[in-house]
């Protein structure tokens, strides 16, 4: 081997000698004559050793490029997302409106020195209005007391004639009465004291969600650190989320085994409380986090806890969900949020963990132990000292038997005010503006009537009539057409078919008092005394058919005066004078009186054939008992805005009828139907011999059983039927008239006033023969007439006193 061999091994091949006149060099490669390459350093072969092969490197070449791809396209997506979340957390939050329910007042007691009220009545108010009973009435909302002596301190409220500050009161009752209204401090007399009004229902929102709406300026200051310090320390100082936080809550759910904090800030619940869903999913989470950090960085901490603080659940009241720790206060301790007291507190707080499992009314011990935990943890964080941690520990839950309030105690009576505000409210205005609405419903006169058709269902049952029969109930004040009490069903609670409003059945009897009405106001005509036949009598109809109507005895009673007539109820002597006085003129009493549609001008609306519901009864009859007025039934006063701000009002309207005298007579022959016609059982059911003007009303075959009765300050109507209209055999006295008198024997009894206006006046009247009479007779009886219907003729005996009182003055002016 030749020296050059030997010294080339391990190189590229040296290229073969050029031959002499060879080809000139082009400088093209060929594969037998390969560029010689420079030769390489050390530092330049290892890093050459270091590259990757060719294939990986264009592996991470296509990787690199198809991770700036979807970075890109990520980029892409997230921002128009990003941009999203902020519209969707800006337009929400700063237009934010909460849909408040309407809450629903009743008529507030107004306690005076002679008010008609006894301990049941007053006990039944004071309940209903959410008052506590206590040993000592020493804060807002509690009352203390039995018997004849009370103390009640009042809440603060505002009325829609201006706000009204908390006081307490002593009050004594006897007799039936108030008969003492002082203030504890100082002993003075008090005039006038009116209570804050019961709240009976909530109008809600289709979400059937919950809330009284707070200031953050309104939040004691407890509560607003306390949150804080049990729900998100580091509230003030994180954006929206802390990464401090959701590790601390990992690391302490790692050491438990098991979900036992959670990291979430109070940003991210109210941010998943208002515009999330439940559902945990990793997008649901990342949508929170992201629209948390918007929320955080548009607006401020204050705005945040505020709306936090509206927003949070905090439980369920059957359908309807508790809302923010306003409502909630009112709903666990009947107290507003300013009221509450450190270890209510903590266990509104506490409940913010869940409100289902740490609900105080269904798991108290659980509540319990979950409201100390709170509180050491406020004395952890200096909210509190050890001893007062201690101390509020001891204290129980101080949480109200029930909630105070229902969605919907009365729900018949708020059939009746929606009806009415409806003239002048959309629906979804009721539902979501958060109205103040006054009624005028009594709630111990509401309870009243509640325990008359519950009890007097079950005693119509245990004498033998069906036991699915139905009723409903109607009271007024007569002198303001206020309707103090309603009930649509045998069930008072229940709701849907209302047959107070919505129950059209033929009135019977009830109605028959507007004949002789239409007759009085003929005084040329008609009086107490006139006759008319009660005798068969057949009517063509316009179908050519007779009607011959019998009445309820099957036997006809001759001659009758009208008084007999109308207390008796005669069917035929009713309709003779019906036909007499005319069906128009008759048919015309009904729309005077409030009846709003068309009446049939046919002999059988006489009798009763006329579909009409208990409320329109009660406003037909309202006329009547207010002596001639005519006053339209009301079960709204007044409408605010939720800060109290009057909407509307609506006054007593108060129209007199043409013939006011004819009214009051009328109210006299009202008052013999209880003393000697068909309701003479009332006087022995109420335990009373009270002046009571009422008229019972039964249907072709027993079908409804009716009685329209007032006092002189209340008027009731009762009804009572099967709802299939089958034959029940009720009639007016054996059904509706118990019914009713059951709800008076509990009411205050004033006598209904037989004053008459100016055009009528009493006489002494012999009734057998329709002549004058004189007190000192004997049968003789005194009764009102419109002027010019008075007898004219004298009585054997009046004739006989007048002869010897002129006689006496004869012979003493003669001897004179």
């Amino acid at each position: 081997m030749s020296p050059g061999i030997h010294a080339n091994h391990g190189k590229e091949p040296m290229s073969p000698p050029k031959k002499a006149g060879g080809k000139k060099k082009t400088g093209r490669k060929t594969a037998s004559s390969p560029r010689k390459r420079p030769a390489k350093s050390k530092a330049t072969r290892g890093k050459a050793a270091r590259r990757p092969p060719g294939r990986l490197r264009r592996l991470l070449g296509r990787g690199l490029r198809l991770g700036l791809l979807l970075a890109g396209l990520g980029l892409g997506l997230l921002i128009p997302w990003l941009f999203w979340l902020d519209h969707l957390v800006t337009s929400e939050f700063e237009g934010r409106k909460w849909d408040l329910p309407s809450r629903v007042y009743a008529r507030p007691l107004e306690l005076y020195e002679g008010l008609a009220l006894d301990p049941l009545g007053l006990e039944r108010e004071l309940s209903a209005a959410g008052y506590r009973r206590v040993d000592r009435a020493e804060r807002e909302g509690t009352w203390s007391g039995s018997g004849g002596r009370y103390e009640i301190f009042r809440r603060a409220f505002r009325f829609d004639d201006g706000p009204q500050q908390a006081l307490k009161i002593r009050l004594e009752l006897g007799g039936g009465q108030v008969t003492g209204l002082s203030s504890p401090v100082g002993g003075g007399a008090l005039g006038l004291v009116r209570l804050d009004p019961a709240e009976i229902a909530s109008i809600y929102p289709l979400h059937d969600e919950d809330r009284t709406l707070v200031a953050l300026a309104d939040v004691p200051e407890l509560l607003l650190t306390g949150l804080q310090s049990v729900e998100d320390r580091n509230f003030k100082h994180h954006h929206g989320v802390d990464p401090r936080g959701i590790a601390r809550a990992a690391w302490a759910n790692l050491r438990a085994g098991g979900a036992v904090q959670g990291g979430s800030t109070l940003t991210q619940q109210l941010v998943k409380n208002y515009y999330l869903s439940n559902e945990r999913t990793l997008p649901r989470k990342v949508n929170e986090a992201l629209m948390a950090l918007i929320l955080e960085w548009r607006y401020d901490k204050a705005e945040i806890l505020e709306a936090y603080l509206n927003e949070v659940f905090l439980g369920q009241q059957g359908s309807h969900a508790i809302h923010g720790f306003g409502r909630a206060s009112q709903y666990y301790f009947g107290l507003p949020l300013e009221q509450i007291e450190p270890h209510q507190v903590a266990l509104l707080v506490g409940m913010v963990k869940g409100a289902s499992l740490y609900h105080p009314r269904r798991n108290p011990e659980r509540a319990k132990a979950r409201r100390n935990q709170v509180l050491d943890s406020f004395a952890e964080t200096g909210l509190l000292s050890a001893q007062q941690a201690s101390a509020y520990k001891a204290r129980p839950l101080d949480v109200t038997p029930d909630a105070g309030f229902s969605g919907n105690r009365y729900p018949a009576f708020l059939d009746l005010v929606r009806d009415q505000l409806q003239r002048d409210y959309k629906e979804a205005d009721l539902r979501s503006e958060g109205l103040r609405i006054f009624t005028t419903l009594a709630p111990s006169e509401q309870a009243a009537a509640e325990e008359a058709v519950r009890q007097g269902m079950r005693d119509l049952a245990a004498r033998g009539l069906p036991a699915e029969l139905q009723a409903a109930l109607v009271l007024a004040a007569v002198d303001t057409g206020e309707v103090r009490a309603l009930v649509g069903d045998r069930d008072p609670a229940a709701r849907g078919f209302n047959r107070a409003l919505n129950a059209r059945r033929q009135v019977g009897s009830v109605i028959k008092p507007l004949v002789y009405l239409a007759a009085l106001e003929h005084p040329e005509r008609f009086s107490w005394l006139s006759r008319v036949e009660d005798e068969p009598i057949s009517l063509r109809q316009a179908d050519g058919s007779l009607w011959s109507p019998e009445n309820y005895d099957r036997r006809s009673h001759g001659e009758v005066s009208l008084l007999e007539a109308l207390a008796q109820s005669y069917n035929q002597a009713t309709v003779r004078l019906g036909m007499n006085v005319g069906l128009p003129a008759f048919t015309g009493k009904l729309e005077q009186l409030g009846v709003d549609r068309t009446i049939p001008e046919v002999p059988a609306t006489l009798l009763g054939a006329v579909e009409l519901t208990p409320l329109e009864v009660a406003q037909v009859y309202q006329s009547l008992a207010a002596g001639g007025f005519s006053v339209p039934l009301r079960a709204v006063t007044a409408v605010q805005t939720p800060r109290g701000d009057a909407l509307a009002r609506y006054p007593l309207r108060l129209r007199p009828l043409e013939r006011r005298d004819a009214v009051a007579v009328l109210n006299y022959g009202l008052t013999q139907v209880v003393e000697t016609g068909t309701a003479k059982a009332l006087p022995g059911l109420l335990g009373s011999q009270a002046t009571i003007a009422g008229k019972t009303g039964t249907t072709n075959d027993r079908r409804d059983s009716w009685f329209v009765g007032y006092t002189r300050d209340r008027l009731g109507v009762a009804w009572v039927g099967l709802d299939d209209n089958r034959p029940a055999g009720v009639t007016g006295s054996n059904a509706a008239l118990h019914v009713w008198a059951r709800l008076f024997r509990g009411l205050p009894l004033n006598p209904v006033s037989l004053d008459l206006p100016e055009g009528a006046g009493w006489s002494w009247v012999d009734p057998v023969d329709g002549s004058l009479s004189d007190e000192a007779c004997d049968g003789a009886v005194q009764m009102p007439f419109v002027a010019g219907s008075e007898p004219t003729a004298n009585s054997r005996c009046l004739a006989r006193r007048e002869g010897e009182e002129e006689s006496f003055w004869s012979r003493f002016l003669d001897r004179d």
